[in-house]
């Protein structure tokens, strides 16, 4: 129920064969910027995807938080800044600003495109409601590609709209088997470009990178890696100062570094010189990125195995055990770190890739225009 579909030689403007090229609008978060060292997922793919879609010839318009990278070609939607009189703000019901500007931004970026002449698809990436339930609204088909478990605002608002007439992604099976009691969803896995992450070396010593939050767990990281006696390296954007000054500084030593909020090119060297990545979320990570990162770099992985990951991360190029396990995440190393680093890699370009993605999102968007035609 949840395979990627294939066109089975069906000719559609979405080939690049095509007699003419398509016109694609992308809606991104409005909370993080889409540019490098990315806040997420989602935020590299839509980069990703953007500039992947150029290539290919295709013409593509953006929705993106302020701060977003440019990029040549490529059209952007710009929206309005939220100015609240005073008297708005002192409504004791407000609520979070944050949530009225993404609101506010939103019901922008939908009246431009229900007034867009030229689109001829909309790809929204947003965690938000607004598009899901204004997509009526819009002369173009839409799809929508579900990055996150179920979650309140997209839940309600899928129950109002019934996903009557849209088309629906989701980044592993276990994301469409979350959202299966409202949604059938294409299962289409994020990519790495793994013209960026090449292989490296190898080495010595561990690595983890990511975000530092609870849910991502680097303690359990630096715990597993001292009982295996190997050193690790930690690299990510410290995103929640409470828990890294309280969880991981006081962890730090000899063995174990902080080496800071990489660029990716930084990032691209440390993981492929590293022996294998440690990913360990304590909640079910709706797909994995940087075990896929890794596996580019020719890096095996060893993990939980919980959520999205088991899909990324196979038994040649990594190890995965039971979540929250950090013994037998510490015992499966020495194994992990003899596996082939060629596999790890071949592994990445044939099932974690960006041409892998791109060319599976081409054919959605196919047969998403097709379904609307008829």
């Amino acid at each position: 129920m949840f395979a990627c579909p294939t066109l089975a030689g069906t000719r559609t403007p979405f080939r690049e064969d095509a007699t003419r090229l398509v016109h694609i609008a992308l809606i991104a978060h409005s909370r993080h910027p889409i540019a490098e060292p990315f806040a997420g997922g989602l935020e590299s793919m839509t980069w990703h995807l953007a500039r992947a879609l150029l290539r290919r010839g295709h013409e593509v318009t953006l929705f993106a938080a302020e701060g977003s990278e440019p990029v040549e070609g490529l059209h952007r939607l710009q929206v309005e800044p939220l100015r609240l009189s005073e008297r708005a703000q002192r409504d004791p019901s407000m609520p979070a600003l944050e949530m009225v500007q993404s609101h506010h931004a939103y019901l922008q970026v939908l009246r431009q495109l229900a007034r867009h002449p030229g689109i001829d698809l909309v790809h929204n990436n947003s965690l938000h409601y607004l598009p899901l339930v204004m997509a009526e609204t819009v002369p173009a088909p839409m799809l929508t590609t579900l990055h996150t478990p179920p979650t309140p605002w997209l839940e309600s608002a899928l129950g109002v709209v019934r996903a009557d007439g849209m088309r629906f992604a989701a980044v592993s099976e276990h994301t469409a088997d979350s959202w299966g009691h409202l949604v059938d969803a294409d299962v289409l896995p994020n990519g790495v470009d793994t013209d960026l992450w090449t292989p490296g070396p190898g080495g010595d010593d561990l690595v983890w990178s990511g975000r530092m939050v609870p849910e991502k767990a680097p303690h359990h990281a630096i715990e597993a890696a001292r009982r295996a006696g190997m050193r690790l390296r930690l690299a990510g954007p410290v995103s929640d100062p409470g828990y890294f000054r309280s969880e991981v500084e006081p962890l730090l030593h000899d063995d174990v570094t902080y080496v800071g909020h990489l660029d990716r090119d930084e990032l691209t060297a440390l993981v492929g010189s590293s022996a294998a990545a440690l990913v360990t979320p304590v909640w079910d990570e709706p797909y994995g990125l940087v075990a896929a990162e890794a596996l580019a770099c020719g890096t095996p992985v060893a993990g939980y195995a919980r959520g999205g990951l088991p899909e990324v991360v196979g038994p040649h190029v990594g190890r995965l055990v039971a979540a929250d396990d950090v013994a037998a995440l510490a015992e499966a190393l020495p194994e992990v770190v003899r596996l082939s680093r060629s596999a790890a890699r071949r592994h990445a370009l044939e099932r974690c890739s960006l041409d892998v993605m791109v060319e599976r999102y081409l054919q959605v968007y196919a047969l998403t225009a097709l379904r609307d035609a008829a």
